[in-house]
């Protein structure tokens, strides 16, 4: 098989913490790889060295087939990077963000221009190519963000928490530019902690934490690892909650949780559904809903990391500089 981005061993620290501690991934070329982990993990950290913005203290990595310390200026050709906070120009217009990155490309003046008019009608900001882009709706933002990473035609793309603060509306969007990328070929390494978009987006999951790798697969198959469904139960009188708790946990073991006025647990084995009635009927608790559903990729993190993932508001997980990508917000 052949891998758009390897990993083997990668360490990094930065003082007294250890970012990474022997990171090993393999990206295959035309796919979508979640990263997924929370704050403090180290997924930014593993991106700013595939993207050569950090040299690992240990371990090797290889982008495109080019390693990323020995042949930065190689891998730098091939790929394109969005950062969690647009990185444009907004005294600049549309048009102007892009023919800017494009000439620094080396593009010639007619190309760079013929690529930002191509890309500004693609993303559908056409409309908007001659207004400054501090007058554009954040969602509109990020398509130029996301349009300015694709000025230099790269190969692969990395996306580092790509639509946080974005409304629903706008991060779909995104979502379907993304689709279609990679349906043009694109390889795309997104890390997010809205893990609906891990969940509809990518093709295997990297859950790392303590920046070690903890788990990896298909959705699907995480899913399964941690049990493939979910029982959802109700008691019909909330005085009942904290026995019919204590009764799930005996059925099913200590991943049993109240949340709010239910209580979920992973299932595993398929007699557990009409062992927990019985014992609910023995117990003469009223259910006012009890249901056997998928299991949920923000279930799957909860189990793997002991808590649920939740969605940045302040600046980056990773100790470093986030203003490195002010001046990286595209290096294809």
């Amino acid at each position: 098989m052949q891998y758009a981005i390897r990993a083997d061993g990668l360490a990094k620290r930065f003082k007294q913490t250890r970012a990474l501690a022997g990171v090993d991934l393999r990206v295959p070329v035309g796919s979508v790889l979640g990263l997924l982990g929370p704050n403090g993990a180290g997924k930014t950290t593993a991106v700013r060295i595939f993207a050569t913005l950090l040299r690992p203290d240990e371990g090797r990595a290889e982008v495109a087939g080019y390693d990323v310390v020995r042949q930065a200026g190689r891998v730098r050709s091939m790929i394109g990077l969005t950062g969690q906070y647009a990185a444009v120009d907004e005294n600049l217009t549309g048009t102007e963000n892009l023919l800017m990155i494009g000439r620094l490309l080396g593009m010639p003046r007619g190309a760079a221009r013929a690529r930002a008019v191509e890309l500004l009608d693609r993303f559908r900001l056409e409309e908007a190519a001659g207004r400054a882009a501090k007058t554009y709706s954040g969602g509109m933002r990020r398509r130029l963000d996301l349009a300015a990473s694709l000025v230099g035609r790269p190969q692969i793309l990395f996306l580092d928490e790509p639509t946080t603060g974005l409304d629903p509306h706008s991060r779909g969007e995104v979502w379907d530019m993304l689709r279609v990328l990679v349906a043009e070929g694109v390889t795309v390494l997104l890390t997010t902690q809205y893990l609906d978009e891990a969940d509809r987006l990518a093709d295997n999951i990297v859950v790392i934490d303590q920046g070690r790798v903890i788990a990896d697969g298909t959705p699907d198959g995480l899913k399964a690892q941690v049990g493939g469904q979910v029982l959802q139960l109700r008691p019909a009188r909330a005085t009942d909650l904290a026995t019919a708790h204590a009764l799930l946990t005996e059925a099913a073991g200590p991943l049993a949780k109240i949340e709010g006025d239910e209580i979920t647990v992973p299932v595993k084995d398929p007699e557990l559904m009409p062992s927990v009635v019985r014992r609910l009927d023995q117990a003469g608790i009223a259910v006012a809903e009890l249901t056997l559903r998928r299991s949920s990729l923000d279930e799957v993190f909860m189990v793997l990391t002991g808590h649920r993932a939740q969605p940045q508001t302040t600046a980056d997980d990773d100790e470093g500089d986030d203003e490195q990508y002010a001046t990286a917000g595209s290096l294809s």
